[in-house]
């Protein structure tokens, strides 16, 4: 069949009006010193803004590893969690990236984190370019990764957000032939910060989801008991999330920024490590963010037990939906939140028959306003003044409507397919699923 993607045809050993590997990796490989020559650019200009070497407007980036992380590593370095400090809000795996810095004793906390990071990005970088070897995948994905990371600014290198992307990234291109390891590395993606573990959402049915949820389970497990004996003060955090209100970037926020020209007398103030609005009925409306986050879970449940068909591009297409719709409905949606959608959109773009082409183009473009927002302009959306909500409305819409849209391609891919014509038997799960590796 033309769909095998062999590429051993007459027509693809021509070279001329082909779509198969073949001309894909000549192409990829005429495009990789440009690829290499772009990320090494961009990458020197956010180093140079995280170093102060060139002056970035707005609110200081590195600030949050200078005073936050440097505490929490002298904290970490006598054995114990920061189970006393509200800030701690992450599951207790993200004490190694807090921790990673120590690996270059010679430098800075701050200058060895921001390179960690660096590390990290050239790490998702590097495992792009293996998928797309031999022209398996679509080189279309790389190009994602490469352009939306400055999109997004320095912040990328300000966070730890971008360690766990790379994660998040091997588990999902491991999704295909090394299951075990996909769960292994989603449940480890975990403990780092939550959100990983909706990689294993698209998982075909069968023996490969029980494997990659078992391995998951296990590892999260074993662990998070590790930590827990290791280190008192590991389950600190889930409290300190519980009390969390409405963060001053999040979908929810809009009706305070808008409520505030109409006579509300709340204030935006530093609380639980973030900005967040203070006043009546934050806590309605954060009761009604967490209320829209389980919805997203209903809807992401009800797909998984409806779904029919499971193509090459499910398990990537499903992970950056579930990865949206959690984002999305957040309490708080910080900016470097922004970098897990980078990443998993990189890899969705990567498969040829993705349906998340107009998504991934939203969230590309809801990168820069997100770098607008925070920190060229976040004094203004702190004022909530007419350049700051224009600006957050902006953002935070496209990446709603980005939301919606992949819902709906997901359900219409997998769910309200067209009955399978006569004689032409519908591809099994477990052959899709081989696909996605390449």
């Amino acid at each position: 069949m033309a769909g095998s993607g062999t590429g051993s045809s007459g027509k693809s050993s021509s070279g001329k009006g082909s779509s198969g590997p073949g001309e894909d990796t000549s192409d990829r490989g005429s495009r990789l010193p440009l690829l290499l020559t772009v990320w090494v650019l961009t990458r020197t200009v956010l180093l140079l803004c995280v170093f102060r070497v060139l002056d970035m407007p707005g609110s200081d980036v590195g600030i949050d590893i200078e005073v936050i992380y440097r505490r929490w590593y002298g904290v970490f370095s006598t054995g114990v969690f920061p189970y006393d400090d509200v800030t701690w809000q992450y599951p207790p795996a993200a004490a190694l990236a807090v921790l990673s810095p120590g690996l270059l004793p010679f430098l800075d906390y701050a200058h060895a984190f921001f390179l960690v990071c660096w590390v990290a990005d050239a790490a998702v970088l590097g495992m792009l370019l293996y998928a797309v070897r031999g022209g398996r995948r679509s080189v279309r994905g790389v190009w994602v990764w490469v352009l939306g990371v400055p999109l997004l600014g320095p912040i990328v290198y300000a966070r730890y957000d971008v360690m766990v992307t790379a994660v998040a990234v091997a588990g999902l291109l491991a999704l295909g032939r090394r299951t075990r390891l996909a769960g292994a590395l989603a449940g480890f993606g975990a403990l780092l910060k939550v959100w990983p573990v909706l990689l294993l959402a698209g998982v075909p049915r069968g023996g490969r989801t029980r494997s990659a949820w078992t391995s998951a389970l296990v590892s999260g497990v074993v662990l998070l008991m590790l930590f827990a004996a290791a280190m008192p003060g590991a389950l600190a955090f889930l409290t300190f999330q519980r009390d969390r209100g409405t963060e001053v970037e999040s979908l929810g926020s809009m009706v305070f920024h808008l409520a505030r020209h109409f006579g509300w007398h709340g204030r935006a103030r530093l609380h639980y490590g973030s900005v967040e609005f203070l006043g009546r009925h934050v806590h309605a409306v954060s009761a009604l963010a967490l209320g829209l986050s389980l919805v997203a879970f209903a809807w992401l449940l009800l797909w998984r037990v409806r779904a029919r068909r499971f193509e090459a591009c499910t398990p990537s297409d499903a992970a950056f939906t579930a990865v949206l719709l959690f984002t999305t409905t957040s309490r708080v949606i910080s900016p470097q939140y922004v970098v897990w959608l980078i990443g998993l959109a990189a890899v969705c773009a990567t498969v040829r028959t993705t349906r998340q082409g107009l998504p991934i183009v939203l969230v590309l473009v809801a990168a820069p306003l997100t770098q607008l927002e925070f920190p060229i302009w976040f004094q203004h959306v702190i004022a909530s003044d007419k350049l700051g909500v224009a600006t957050l409305t902006l953002r935070n819409a496209l990446l709603v409507a980005a939301t919606v849209i992949a819902c709906r391609r997901l359900w219409r891919a997998t769910v309200s397919v067209p009955p399978v014509a006569a004689g032409e038997p519908e591809p099994p799960a477990e052959r899709a699923s081989e696909l996605v590796s390449g």
